[in-house]
């Protein structure tokens, strides 16, 4: 048995034999590269440090304008106005589901060809590539400056993102139930019925609930281009200077975008874990039993240094 010779080479020290530290040649480039088109960016952007440095004089001036006090007679139409960007998000999200989901069962791998499913994969693509406002303004000429157009932008959006939210979830489920169904001699359609639907329902349905999140706050915007709701209105009042109606608007819009976030959160925690709970009293809950972590570890590390246990130092 011959014994591994160890020796270092005569002329070379065993710091010499260490290998030498990689090259991130390409990883400097990009940084560089990185670096590059930031500075050029903020370059190119034409900036009044004067105008910045008045800023906050000039919010706090303008807050006052529309908080002290708001125009509180207004809150009626504001709020019916807010309604109408509501349902404007509603209708737009459930014609986009009604269309998006079976679409995104045919774009799921091992559900569908490849010759159907990845021409729908480009259509979400492209469905998500271009934003509500655009689709929007590519409507107007034919169906005008209405709330329908507001809704039709977003069902559009809404198809892209679904879509891709569905076939993702779907091609996520354990496979064992599909191989079962299809074992038992199901059609397709029972597989996709009684072994992708049922383990892939409640993560669908969040998903839904989480878009019409998302609606709420395109119908807002939509507003500005004239599409109805309460973006056109904040639009028209900020036009002719009408700060403390402007007001108004802005705490219409804070408040049932918050109070629907938390009625949707709610809903989507239910589905999800079966429990009904705020997702406010849930943050609460969590910060609560980080801080209760937090003091009890000491207590636990002198225990275990009185009882010889892993916190104990030898």
């Amino acid at each position: 048995m011959s014994a591994v010779d160890t020796r270092v080479a005569p002329g070379r020290t065993a710091t010499q034999e260490r290998p030498r530290k990689p090259a991130h040649a390409a990883r400097t480039v990009l940084w560089v590269v990185v670096v590059a088109v930031v500075v050029a960016a903020f370059w190119s952007v034409d900036i009044s440090w004067d105008a910045l440095w008045g800023m906050p004089g000039k919010l706090w001036h303008y807050l006052g304008l529309m908080f002290l006090p708001p125009a509180w007679s207004q809150l009626p139409e504001a709020l019916s106005a807010t309604m109408l960007s509501v349902a404007m998000a509603w209708f737009g999200t459930a014609l986009g589901i009604v269309i998006s989901f079976p679409l995104s069962l045919l774009a799921t791998r091992g559900l569908a060809p490849v010759g159907v499913r990845w021409p729908l994969r480009a259509v979400f693509a492209l469905l998500r590539a271009v934003p509500e406002v655009v689709i929007a303004v590519l409507m107007l000429s034919v169906t005008g400056l209405t709330a329908f157009t507001g809704a039709l932008a977003i069902a559009i959006g809404s198809i892209g993102t679904l879509g891709k939210w569905g076939y993702e979830a779907f091609e996520a489920v354990d496979g064992g139930a599909t191989e079962a169904a299809t074992a038992a001699g199901a059609s397709r359609a029972q597989v996709m019925r009684w072994g992708v639907w049922p383990n892939a329902q409640p993560e669908v349905l969040a998903f839904w609930l989480y878009r019409f999140e998302i609606s709420v706050r395109a119908s807002a915007i939509l507003g500005l281009i004239g599409a109805g709701g309460i973006g056109k209105m904040l639009v028209d009042n900020i036009q002719f200077r009408v700060w403390d109606v402007v007001g108004v608007l802005m705490l219409v819009v804070v408040v049932v975008t918050m109070l629907i976030d938390q009625v949707s959160g709610t809903v989507r925690h239910r589905i999800i874990t079966g429990r009904w709970e705020l997702p406010v009293v849930t943050a609460l809950r969590r910060r609560s039993a980080r801080a209760a972590r937090r003091e009890a570890s000491p207590s636990v590390l002198e225990d275990d240094v009185r009882s010889g246990g892993p916190g104990a130092v030898g």
